[in-house]
């Protein structure tokens, strides 16, 4: 016979007051629900990642997670989809001298139905091949209305440098192809509902930033990001992408889990004002956080400067330019040289 555990929880009349509440006893959280005139009490941890589920809402008979939106009924305990599904332990509860009781011992047992893993989530492993570079492309345009782009220009030039000369595998990706979330800001609420994977590429299956996670995670081995300068700042697709990105960087600080090791970032920084320098510094001083490692001179730039408010003409100067083209091959260079070393491979760029 299953033994109880029954704790007084305080006077009916105070626990009415809020329809759902967060209780810690013993350490076991306990999350309580008063509804249509009656009490019911599940487990306070959500099955996804322990998030408070008395600290978040009720939408009707639901509970609500204040971290990722998860809901479970508030009598079976069962999530309702799209959530995975799930099932809540759920406790008894009793009301005796104008006070309400909680069992302690619950009902059931926490309940994981299977489900496939997501595709992120695997081993990080390393396939035999050629060093991979990935380009991204953070310059925003409408899709409508296709323009030249400087930066990408030299993204470009610098990918057929590392195809032509060095055989390599190239990649690019542009940011403004993807439809992807702006990033949840799930760290702010608890450093622990900041996940890898992402959750919304975990819950929507419309988020594209799949790609990108695949390419600095898994694919490449040098990565090259190349940016506009807007307001003196990388573009707003960068940062939009870059606040997403706070998912890896935070595996490290809360399980001690590096998921960049051996990679080599390198930037393309073009504008038709100058603070090439800042914002690519700001650009190392990021992706150095997620774990990337840098070549000598990691990064080139171009700028008319102030006085060229002229973007025409600065356009046909980059299109043209010779120089600028050499000097996104030889940014390549540098970074296949670290690359190379890293992993000890010699001209064949195989490892």
């Amino acid at each position: 016979m299953k033994k109880t555990h029954w704790f007084d929880l305080g006077r009916i009349e105070n626990l009415k007051k809020r329809g759902l509440q967060h209780i810690i006893i013993d350490k076991t959280p306990i999350a309580l629900i008063y509804k249509n005139g009656e009490f019911s009490a599940t487990s306070g941890e959500c099955n996804h990642e322990k998030g408070p589920l008395g600290k978040g809402h009720m939408e009707g008979d639901y509970i609500v997670c204040p971290w990722h939106g998860w809901h479970y009924h508030r009598k079976t305990g069962h999530a309702r989809p799209p959530n995975y599904a799930a099932c809540l332990p759920r406790h008894s509860v009793k009301k005796s001298g104008g006070h309400l009781f909680v069992d302690l011992t619950p009902q059931n047992r926490r309940s994981y139905f299977p489900h496939p893993p997501h595709p992120l989530a695997r081993n990080i492993t390393r396939k035999p091949g050629p060093i991979r570079i990935a380009g991204i492309s953070a310059t925003p345009m409408s899709k409508a209305l296709k323009r030249y782009s400087t930066s990408e220009h030299l993204l470009q030039a610098a990918l057929d440098h590392a195809r032509s000369k060095f055989k390599l595998e190239t990649k690019l990706i542009k940011l403004r192809d993807l439809r992807f979330n702006h990033c949840g800001g799930f760290y702010s609420i608890d450093e622990k509902a900041c996940t890898w994977p992402c959750t919304f590429s975990q819950f929507d299956e419309k988020d594209q930033l799949g790609e990108v996670y695949e390419a600095l995670v898994f694919w490449a081995d040098i990565i090259l990001i190349a940016t506009p300068i807007r307001w003196g700042n990388a573009s707003s697709l960068y940062y939009k992408m870059a606040e997403r990105l706070n998912c890896i960087e935070n595996q490290v600080l809360v399980h001690n889990k590096r998921l960049i090791k051996n990679k080599v970032a390198a930037f393309i920084v073009t504008g038709g004002q100058d603070n090439v320098q800042a914002v690519a510094g700001q650009m190392m001083a990021f992706f150095g956080q997620l774990g990337f490692l840098f070549p000598q001179d990691p990064f080139i730039g171009h700028t008319r400067g102030w006085a060229a408010e002229d973007m025409g003409n600065n356009v046909e100067y980059v299109r043209s330019s010779r120089e600028l083209k050499q000097g996104a091959g030889r940014l390549v260079e540098r970074a296949l040289a670290v690359s190379r070393s890293i992993h000890k491979v010699k001209g064949n760029n195989r490892f």
